[in-house]
């Protein structure tokens, strides 16, 4: 049998390797392209039968007001600002609020999952009071954070943590729970500490929970903030809900949801980001 016979699989089989990962990276943009336009035709759908039904008077335009009168809205606060100020500073204001209230939450949550998670007799002592904390309505803080620190940006800030931490904390909990027992079992033989044992074994594989919680964390941590501003503030986008509502304005209070929703999708595709960075080893999607 000649040498050239020998060779061909060989050479068929290097050959069909790059044309297989090149019609899959076609056809995952190809998939991608009609997600993406799926989605646009969709969105776009939903406001047209809106915008028709509201200017045909099948729904009640003064109570569900239509797309263009809420482009309408958001266009006035933007090039004329609000009765509080500007629309950028009340983005800002509220933004603010449920940056440090997150921020407090997942390391406060984090930090207390991790320890109760690792010493199982702290575990005993304070499960039953975090089991009761977490059962109380968080939402029904707020008036009393309201009462505690005033109109002031500390009492949102304290709604943004108390629903940030819980998810957070949990999360946590279970990824240190979760620590493949060999792994720590070998880092003990090699000598490792328990603080070792810690920062190097069990905080780097419960990462993956702590980031899922993330993702849902800072949509509480807003939601806290807003709430907060919605029942007493001085600024944020919670209180031009309230003023918008307490004048039957409901092209303003809709306005103030898109922009809250434009923001969510931002910290959103900036966590998407920032995880993606962090776990580039992680398979994206299936492989057959």
């Amino acid at each position: 049998m000649s040498p050239d016979v020998l060779s061909t699989p060989v050479a068929e089989t290097s050959r069909t390797t790059p044309d297989r990962a090149q019609s899959r990276a076609q056809a995952a943009r190809r998939r991608k392209m009609v997600v993406t336009a799926a989605r646009v035709l969709l969105l776009v759908a939903v406001l047209g039968l809106w915008e028709g039904l509201s200017r045909a008077k099948v729904i009640d335009p003064f109570n569900f007001s239509m797309p263009s009168k809420i482009w309408d809205q958001i266009d006035t606060w933007v090039m004329h600002g609000t009765a509080l100020g500007s629309l950028g500073e009340q983005i800002w204001y509220t933004l603010y609020e449920a940056l440090l209230g997150w921020v407090i939450g997942v390391i406060a949550g984090v930090l207390l999952g991790i320890a109760l998670g690792r010493i199982t007799l702290l575990a005993e002592i304070l499960g039953p009071y975090i089991k009761v904390l977490n059962s109380i309505p968080r939402i029904v803080l707020a008036p009393i954070f309201l009462i505690w620190f005033g109109l002031g940006p500390s009492s949102k800030v304290a709604s943004a943590v108390v629903l940030v931490f819980f998810p957070v904390f949990f999360n946590a909990f279970q990824g240190a729970r979760e620590v493949d027992r060999n792994l720590v079992a070998n880092a003990r033989i090699l000598g490792a500490s328990d603080r070792r044992v810690t920062l190097q074994v069990v905080i780097p594989s419960a990462t993956s929970w702590i980031f899922t919680s993330l993702h849902v964390s800072f949509g509480f941590a807003l939601i806290g903030a807003i709430v907060g501003e919605y029942i007493g503030a001085t600024k944020g986008i919670g209180l031009l809900v309230a003023q918008s509502q307490n004048t039957f304005n409901a092209a303003g209070v809709y306005a103030a949801m898109v922009i809250l929703a434009a923001v969510a999708l931002v910290a959103e595709g900036l966590l998407t980001f920032a995880e993606r960075r962090i776990f580039r080893w992680k398979p994206t999607g299936s492989d057959s």
